[in-house]
């Protein structure tokens, strides 16, 4: 089974008691784990794959609490540092009646922001690791390069990059620079992950077509655009397919993506295969699979802790 790595933020986020309030007007917040690339992590390992998670938190109770949840769910915690020169980021959430959300960050800096090339130059990538990575630290700090020199060390190994940019606007002060980064870092993909709503703010263009073409004239292998409740479309250079979601009681969509990634890549860790070698038969089923994993964890507040094994993801899909 392949090794997935995962780079970037681990975070607390903060999930408000009440549901459909403004995020000005929540009382009171529960503490929960998260940061997209942690989530994922902690999906791929809660199904029974192989996780390892790169990052930095602080040297607080946060930070530590995170480690500790990470390590518990099975993620391998090697490669997560912690720094005492800044803060764990926290992110406080506010839900509406559907279940969609709205974020506030406490980021200025965070530990994350601050990890840097050195600390990351002797992960021992091989030819048969996957690294997966997001877009909200990629801004202009030591992070950033973090992730540069591991996608450029994995790619000498041979390994597979997904690129998840996970679009988050309210972290980014210049929005043609987030765009422009985002664009920066899809040719290192070998799979992208897009939801459809953040497809004409990545790629410029506002007819999907056009948008789905852009993404695809380049370097990625597969392109696969999610859905929500109405499942996931993946792209190849030859392919087209659809796969239906899964229709649940949504209450927080929190971490959904995440889960979908991380299941979409535990299935993919299982196969001694590339990107570019998978047929329509196994993207219906590793799409089926996914779509279970995100659906069930709307079904539950927060991400890592909603997160579902293998056990009920096979059972939702019957």
């Amino acid at each position: 089974m392949k090794m997935v790595y995962t780079i970037g933020e681990a975070l607390i986020d903060f999930i408000p008691h009440e549901i459909g309030v403004p995020i000005e007007d929540v009382v009171s917040f529960k503490k929960m784990p998260g940061g997209a690339p942690a989530n994922v992590a902690a999906a791929v390992a809660k199904l029974g794959g192989r996780s390892s998670f790169i990052g930095q938190v602080g040297e607080d109770h946060f930070g530590y609490y995170l480690k500790d949840i990470l390590s518990k769910n099975g993620v391998n915690v090697t490669h997560m540092l912690h720094t005492n020169k800044a803060n764990t980021a926290l992110a406080f959430v506010a839900l509406k009646e559907d279940g969609e959300r709205e974020f506030v960050f406490y980021r200025k800096p965070s530990a994350d922001m601050l990890l840097n090339k050195a600390d990351v130059q002797e992960v021992p990538f091989s030819s048969d690791d996957i690294l997966h990575f997001c877009s909200v630290d990629l801004i202009e700090a030591d992070v950033k390069y973090a992730h540069e020199e591991v996608i450029r060390n994995i790619k000498q190994a041979g390994g597979t990059v997904c690129f998840d940019p996970n679009v988050r606007k309210n972290l980014w002060d210049d929005l043609d620079a987030y765009q422009k980064t985002i664009q920066q870092f899809i040719p290192y993909a070998d799979i992208l992950k897009v939801s459809e709503d953040e497809l004409a703010f990545i790629t410029g263009e506002k007819e999907e077509a056009k948008a789905i073409r852009s993404l695809l004239a380049g370097s990625v292998s597969l392109l696969i655009i999610t859905r929500g409740k109405n499942g996931v479309s993946f792209y190849t250079k030859d392919d087209e397919v659809s796969v239906e979601g899964f229709k649940v009681k949504a209450i927080d969509t929190t971490g959904a993506g995440d889960s979908f990634i991380g299941a979409f890549l535990y299935r993919f860790s299982t196969m001694e295969k590339n990107a570019s070698d998978l047929t329509v038969e196994e993207l219906v089923e590793m799409g089926s699979f996914a779509n279970a994993a995100a659906a069930l964890v709307t079904t539950n507040q927060g991400a890592i802790s909603a997160l579902p094994d293998l056990n009920e993801v096979k059972a939702l899909i019957g």
